[in-house]
């Protein structure tokens, strides 16, 4: 039975660290294919290629590729790192992936960002236990249109610098998501579904340019959103739906030829945002009170219903009327109307949606 050397980490680049490994490993009774690393980093070396088959790849679990000046990353090598949870190719040359990407099914972290891929392979929906990837900067013109049936891991997708002019529907489904980062894209709309990302915290369409000249409705049932970046587009309305954002502390709207809300509202650096909130919440309503459609519909909040989370229950159209009435002729307060407009079961939603609190 051969003698095996395990080393935790191996950076060739630092060299003193390295020296006590690199004599193990040229030393006489230990032969080169037994070598085990769990990590190792040969960023920066200006590799035009890589061989590491004298390494034990079924043990690597962070293998760093960066800053190299690599065309192609080998499709046998990649199928044999089984046990690979980290994987940083940015800065290269690549115009590819390797399809035996997909054999990566621990993978957790993915960064090819800075290279000139065009497209991922479908493979990639197979690293089930992605949790990040980073694929800014390059030449991508699409997704994969069921990135998100099998992604249903990934917390974090920023895509920004790209050639896309769309995104996946698929991308809706991905519930665990937290940030998602598109600006400088080519992007046309953002998917209708997107409140399903009930986890979302930062989103980033900006600088779209011309291209972005709307935002869906469905944008104000984003619960956790915090941060809304959409600057730098072509947008003339916000949704009046973002005023209901309690989480939203952070919206971008410079760059865009704003009507609604008026852009003199964002005239400095540190606006109110509250009032903002309150401004479109407050157009929300009012749209509601000339509107024929049922609240639901005009909430985007038929989804809620069909799923039973919600009652349909709602107050008379007579008392609906009267406090509607009251509201137009300033009898009551924005907080007062919403909370005698909405039956119990809905008021929920309005509290857990809304900037303002309830009486």
């Amino acid at each position: 039975m051969s003698e095996q050397l395990q080393l935790r980490r191996l950076d060739v680049r630092e060299e003193e660290e390295n020296e006590e490994e690199k004599e193990k490993m040229n030393s006489p009774p230990l032969k080169a294919e037994a070598v085990k690393v769990e990590e190792l980093n040969l960023t920066a070396m200006f590799l035009e290629s890589i061989s590491i088959d004298s390494l034990d790849l079924n043990v690597i679990s962070n293998l760093n590729l960066s800053n190299n000046n690599l065309v192609s990353i080998p499709e046998s090598q990649i199928a044999r790192l089984l046990n690979l949870v980290i994987l940083d190719l940015r800065s290269n040359h690549l115009k590819h992936l390797p399809n035996s990407i997909g054999c990566l099914s621990k993978l957790k972290i993915l960064n090819i960002s800075c290279n000139h891929i065009e497209s991922l392979p479908k493979t990639i929906e197979n690293c089930r236990y992605l949790e990040e990837l980073n694929a800014n900067f390059n030449k991508l013109k699409s997704l994969p249109d069921n990135i998100g049936l099998e992604l249903v891991n990934l917390q974090k997708l920023t895509v920004n610098s790209n050639k896309l002019d769309f995104l996946p529907n698929s991308i809706t489904l991905l519930t665990d998501l937290q940030v998602l980062d598109a600006h400088l894209n080519c992007l046309r709309s953002l998917p209708n579904n997107i409140d399903n990302l009930t986890k979302l915290q930062v989103l980033n369409v900006s600088q779209n340019f011309q291209y972005l000249q709307t935002l869906p409705e469905s944008i104000g049932l984003l619960a956790s959103l915090s941060e809304l970046d959409v600057s730098y587009n072509n947008i003339t309305a916000l949704p009046c739906t973002i005023g209901c954002l309690s989480k939203l502390q952070k919206l971008s709207v410079e760059g865009n030829p704003l009507v609604v809300p008026p852009i003199d509202m964002f005239g400095s650096e540190h606006y109110n945002l509250n009032a903002v909130k309150e401004y479109l919440f407050e157009m929300m309503m009012k749209q509601s009170c000339s509107s024929s459609s049922s609240p639901k519909s005009k909430f985007g909040l038929g989804k809620l219903v069909k799923w039973k989370t919600f009652s349909t229950r709602t107050t008379s159209s007579r008392d609906s009327r009267d406090d509607r009435d009251q509201y137009l002729d300033g009898g009551l307060s924005i907080d007062q109307y919403r909370y005698s407009y909405f039956s119990e079961a809905w008021r929920g939603v309005i509290v857990l949606a809304s900037p303002f609190v309830f009486p």
